[in-house]
C-alpha cells in the first residue's frame, strides 16, 4: 500500500493535513510537485514568487527525506494535462490513493474535480482535505444558506463557528521509512530554462524553516503593536508572512495559535493580536466570495452593475502607474517597492490601487494583473478582493465616492517622508512638508532642478471624472 501525497501551495511537512494522513494510512508514501509553465503564464505567475517556490521545493524535499519520503518534482504544461499524467504517475509507482490539500478558485476546483474522476476510473482512492483557510467554504453561510458578502457580519460568524479543530495545528507527522539522502532538485535548471530571476531572498529566505523563523520573531516582537504601525510604510510594524502563507510553506493555523496563546482565548479587543486576527479573517474571507461568486475568478466584477464602468485606456498613464512615475510621491514609492522586492506594504496596495482606478481610471484588472505578475505572496482571492474593493467593484467594497488622495494619505502615514525617500531617492533634497504639498513639491523640485515627472493628472480633476463615471452607471 503506498500513498501519492500531491503538493501544491502546501509547501511544509509541520500541520500539513493531507501529508498527516497520508502518513498516517500505514504504507509508503510518495510525493509529488508539478511545474506547470503554460498556466502559470495563464495566470499570471510572477517570476520572482516562482523562484522562491522552487527554492521552497527544495528544502521541502529535504525535510521529507527526513521522513523517508522522496519528492518528484514533474513538468506538466498546463492544468488540462494533469489528470491523465496523475493516474499514468500514480500507476507507475504502484500507488492506489491519492491525498492532497483543497484548492479553491473555480478553475483549480474543476482541474481537481477531473482527477478524482480519472484516479477513481483507475480504482485509486482519493482523499482531499481542507488545509488552506481557518474555515473552509461552505460551513460558513447567511441565515438564507448564502455566502456572506459583507465582512462584519461575516467575521461575527466565522468567531462564532471557529472550533478547536480549527486552532490546532497537527503535530508533525512519523517517518514512513528510514530517512533517505536530501534529493538535489532541478531547480537551478528550471529558473535558467524559464528565465526566473531569482527573488530577494535576503528578505524572505525559502521553506519553512525561515517561515517558522519569522512568525516567532513577530509574535515576540511587532505583534504587540501591530494595531499601531501596521499602517506605516517605513516601520518594520508588519508580519511580512504573506509570501510564505501564498506557498503554503506556513499554516494560518500556525498563524493563529500566536495570538491566542493565554488559555486559547481571542485577543482583546483593540489589541495588535486583534489587528492581525482580522488579517487572517480577511483572508478566509475573500477566498469564501471567490467560491461563492465564482464570476471573481474569471475577470468579472462582484458588482455585476459595474461591468458598463467606462474606464480610460491609455497607455501612457499605465506605465507611469508601472513605472513609479506619476508625478505623486507616495503612489511612486509604493510601484517601486513593488518592483524592487516583490513586496508591497498593505497600506499602499489600496493607494496604488485606489490610483490606477479612480485617478486614472483605468481598469481595476489591468492592475490586478500587474500585481499578480509582480507579488512574491499574489494569491488570486486575496488580490481580486483587494482590487475590486479599492475600485468600488467588489464585495463589501469602499463606497464609489471615496477617493484617497495620495498627499493626505502620506502625510498620514509617512509624515517624515523616510518610505519616500527610501524607494525615490531623487526626492531626498526634498523637505517633508513639500512631499505632502503638490504645490510646495514642484516649487522645491524646479529650485532644486529635481528631475522628477509633474502629476500625470490633478487630484480634483481626476475625483471629479471618477464621480461622473460612476453616476453614469
Amino acid at each position: 500500500m503506498t500513498a501519492l501525497m500531491w503538493f501544491r501551495r502546501d509547501l511544509r511537512v509541520s500541520d500539513n493535513r493531507a501529508l498527516y494522513q497520508a502518513t498516517a494510512a500505514g504504507g509508503g508514501v510518495v510525493a509529488v510537485a508539478l511545474i506547470t509553465p503554460l498556466q502559470w503564464q495563464k495566470q499570471n505567475e510572477s517570476p520572482a514568487k516562482l523562484s522562491f517556490w522552487l527554492a521552497c521545493l527544495q528544502e521541502l524535499a529535504g525535510r521529507l527525506a527526513e521522513l523517508g519520503i522522496k519528492l518528484h518534482v514533474e513538468e506538466v504544461p498546463d492544468n488540462a494535462d494533469i489528470p491523465e499524467f496523475m493516474q499514468q504517475f500514480a500507476r507507475a509507482r504502484k500507488c492506489d490513493a491519492l491525498y492532497f490539500n483543497r484548492e479553491y478558485e473555480y478553475y483549480e476546483q474543476q482541474r481537481d474535480e477531473t482527477v478524482k474522476r480519472v484516479m477513481q476510473a483507475q480504482k485509486i482512492r482519493t482523499f482531499d482535505f481542507a488545509d488552506r483557510l481557518l474555515i473552509e467554504p461552505g460551513r460558513l453561510l447567511t441565515g438564507s444558506g448564502g455566502y456572506y458578502t459583507v465582512f462584519t457580519p461575516f467575521k461575527k460568524s466565522w468567531l462564532g463557528l471557529l472550533s478547536r479543530a480549527d486552532l490546532e495545528p497537527l503535530p508533525l507527522p512519523a517517518p514512513v521509512a528510514a530517512a533517505l539522502p536530501t534529493p538535489e532538485l532541478p531547480v537551478a535548471e528550471i529558473s535558467s530554462r524559464l528565465g526566473l530571476p531569482g527573488w530577494p531572498s535576503d528578505l524572505w529566505p525559502a521553506g519553512e524553516t525561515a517561515a517558522q523563523k519569522r512568525l516567532a520573531e513577530f509574535a515576540g516582537g511587532a505583534l504587540d503593536t501591530y494595531h499601531e504601525l501596521r499602517d506605516l510604510p517605513a516601520v518594520d510594524g508588519t508580519s511580512r508572512l504573506s509570501p510564505w502563507l501564498a506557498c503554503g510553506a506556513i499554516s494560518p493555523r500556525q498563524c493563529l495559535v500566536v495570538v491566542i496563546r493565554d488559555n486559547k482565548k481571542m485577543p482583546a479587543a483593540g489589541s495588535g493580536g486583534e489587528a492581525w486576527l482580522n488579517e487572517l479573517v480577511w483572508r478566509d474571507f475573500y477566498t469564501h466570495v471567490v467560491v461563492g461568486f465564482p464570476r471573481v475568478s474569471c475577470s468579472q466584477p462582484f458588482q455585476k452593475k459595474t461591468a458598463g464602468l467606462q474606464w480610460r485606456y491609455d497607455e501612457c498613464d499605465l506605465k507611469a502607474w508601472q513605472s513609479g512615475l506619476t508625478g505623486y510621491p507616495i503612489v511612486d514609492a509604493a510601484m517601486r517597492q513593488l518592483k524592487q522586492t516583490g513586496w508591497m506594504h498593505n497600506r499602499l496596495r489600496m493607494v496604488a490601487a485606489m490610483f490606477l482606478s479612480k485617478h486614472l481610471l483605468i481598469d481595476w484588472r489591468l492592475g490586478e494583473k500587474y500585481f499578480m505578475q509582480n507579488l512574491l505572496d499574489g494569491d488570486l482571492a486575496a488580490n481580486n478582493g483587494g482590487w475590486q474593493w479599492s475600485a468600488s467593484t467588489g464585495t463589501d467594497a469602499v463606497p464609489y465616492f471615496r477617493i484617497f488622495n495620495p498627499f493626505t494619505q502620506s502625510q498620514r502615514f509617512d509624515a517624515d517622508g523616510g518610505f519616500i525617500r527610501r524607494y525615490c531617492p531623487e526626492l531626498e533634497p526634498v523637505s517633508a512638508v513639500a512631499l505632502h504639498d503638490p504645490k510646495k513639491l514642484a516649487a522645491e523640485i524646479a529650485k532644486k532642478k529635481i528631475s522628477y515627472p509633474a502629476p500625470v493628472v490633478d487630484h480634483k480633476l481626476a475625483r471629479e471624472r471618477a464621480l461622473a463615471a460612476f453616476k453614469n452607471l
